[in-house]
């Protein structure tokens, strides 16, 4: 045997030998490749059931993100509109505030103004309590005044009657011892002249001073028809004396005379005379008096 046939004997053998171990490598290889196949299919499988669920639990948030989304952009839009219209009521109120305010400033001016106007008028009626004053206080004096002068022309007019009826009885009673003269000179064939009637002798008017250079005019305010007085319109101030002659007219018709007595500053008492006997002529308040008719 030839050494090549020995080399290619050795070779086969070994050949046979590598080929055996392959052979017992792979059957043993192949089983434990079945069972890694079996057991990463099992691995697969479970991983894509768990890839199906959570796809499906991905698809279901999804949904529910987008609903809640959706949700939340209604929630946003009508916060906005909330919001929009928050911007409108500030807007308006702050307009509102701005008039508010300039009404507040206006009232404060107009009150301010009234307070002025309020002490004002409170220093006005302080003047006018204080002249009302001063006036009641004139008037109680020339009330007084005018009570005393009535007063004495009273005494002065009681004074007067009873003169005139002592003059009366005077001259009744020389009448009557006239008459009782004349009869007892007659029993005795005698007789005396006849006496002229006497009448009784009125007592002179105090004339009053010319007046034609003075044009004074007012009216009657008080009649005293009674005591024959009256109260003119018009005083000291416009010139009237005591003694001046005023005539008192009604329609441009003559009633009678006012001689002054007392004058007062703005007003003046005189005496009544050349009345008239119809009651229609009799003076009235309001009836015209001036110095020159």
């Amino acid at each position: 045997m030839s050494t090549l046939t020995k080399v290619l004997i050795v070779l086969l053998t070994i050949s046979s030998i590598f080929l055996c171990g392959i052979v017992v490598t792979y059957v043993a290889n192949a089983d434990n490749y079945k069972q890694k196949y079996e057991s990463q299919n099992n691995s697969y499988q479970s991983a894509k059931r768990n890839e199906d669920n959570a796809k499906t639990q991905l698809n279901n948030t999804i949904e529910e993100k987008n609903r809640e989304a959706e949700k939340l952009g209604e929630q946003i839009a009508s916060l906005e509109d909330q919001i929009n219209k928050l911007k409108g009521d500030l807007a308006n109120a702050g307009r509102e505030r701005d008039d508010a305010v300039r009404k507040v400033n206006n009232w404060m001016t107009i009150v301010k103004d009234f307070s002025v106007t309020v002490e004002k008028n409170q220093q006005l009626v302080k003047d006018a309590l204080a002249e009302r004053d001063t006036k009641e206080a004139e008037l109680i004096k020339q009330g007084k005044e005018l009570k005393d002068t009535t007063a004495a022309l009273m005494e002065n007019m009681a004074i007067v009657r009873q003169l005139q009826e002592g003059s009366k009885r005077l001259l009744e009673e020389k009448t009557e011892l006239q008459n009782k003269l004349d009869q007892y000179l007659r029993q005795y064939g005698k007789a005396i002249a006849a006496p002229s009637p006497v009448t009784p002798k009125r007592e002179a008017v105090r004339v009053a001073p010319p007046t034609k250079d003075i044009d004074l005019a007012g009216m009657i305010t008080e009649v005293d028809l009674k005591n024959l007085l009256a109260e003119i319109s018009i005083g000291a101030a416009e010139g009237v004396k005591a003694g001046m002659r005023f005539h008192l007219t009604r329609d441009d018709k003559f009633i009678c005379d006012i001689v002054i007595l007392d004058v007062w500053p703005e007003k003046a008492v005189g005496w009544l005379e050349l009345l008239q006997e119809q009651p229609q002529n009799q003076p009235k308040i309001n009836d015209k008096v001036s110095t020159n008719l």
